[in-house]
């Protein structure tokens, strides 16, 4: 396992079908624990492969663009959070479609989590955390297609710096036009509830 701080060794993949249908992808690399290294590419890759294939679908056909990349949102105190995202174009179509997809490792323990992982059980974090979700959209004016009421209890989330971000898909709960509902939240509104070694807890840390 590894114990010292990092960021880590980040390197850029490619999946090409053509000049516009071409996807970058993340590999880590110099992992000392080369297995757990190799679980985290594969992760990663695999994750890639689903968002291609969540925009081609059952008419590939019709496919004229897509394109994929990928963002490092947090790469320090062994905390690796990347999301990928994926658009594509088909023909005939009124607008393009686009995914966004993310994961969070602890590379000291080894570990990727989910977002009932970050909290301390039994701390209600779901109420917490829909609070402070509906009154972003309220503060910020984002129409909804039902009035909000609640997250999923393992939303989809990244980490950047000291923020927990949860996001949802296009036409999740919003219009096309808003793009992905974004949803950050300082890692000090609710740091009395975040597992003190988990990795909100780890970013909360001033040092």
């Amino acid at each position: 396992m590894m114990s010292e701080m990092f960021p880590l060794c980040i390197q850029t993949n490619i999946v090409s079908h053509g000049p516009q249908r071409i996807v970058y992808y993340p590999e880590i690399v110099g992992v000392p624990n080369k297995e757990w290294q190799h679980e985290v590419n594969n992760r990663l890759a695999e994750q890639t492969q689903q968002l291609i294939h969540m925009l081609i679908g059952d008419d590939p056909e019709t496919l004229s663009i897509m394109m994929g990349s990928y963002e490092v949102k947090n790469n320090q105190r062994n905390i690796l959070s990347i999301t990928q995202s994926n658009s594509a174009y088909h023909a005939h179509a009124a607008h393009g479609m686009r995914y966004l997809k993310s994961m969070t490792f602890d590379m000291g323990k080894e570990k990727q989590y989910i977002l009932s992982e970050l909290f301390i059980p039994g701390s209600n974090y779901v109420s917490r955390l829909s609070k402070l979700v509906a009154e972003q959209i309220k503060q910020r004016g984002i129409e909804t297609f039902e009035p909000f009421t609640t997250i999923d209890p393992e939303q989809s989330f990244y980490i950047a710096d000291k923020t927990l971000v949860l996001y949802y898909q296009l036409y999740d709960i919003t219009p096309y036009v808003f793009g992905f509902p974004i949803f950050p939240i300082s890692v000090f509104d609710i740091v009395d509830i975040v597992v003190d070694d988990g990795p909100l807890g780890v970013m909360a840390v001033n040092d």
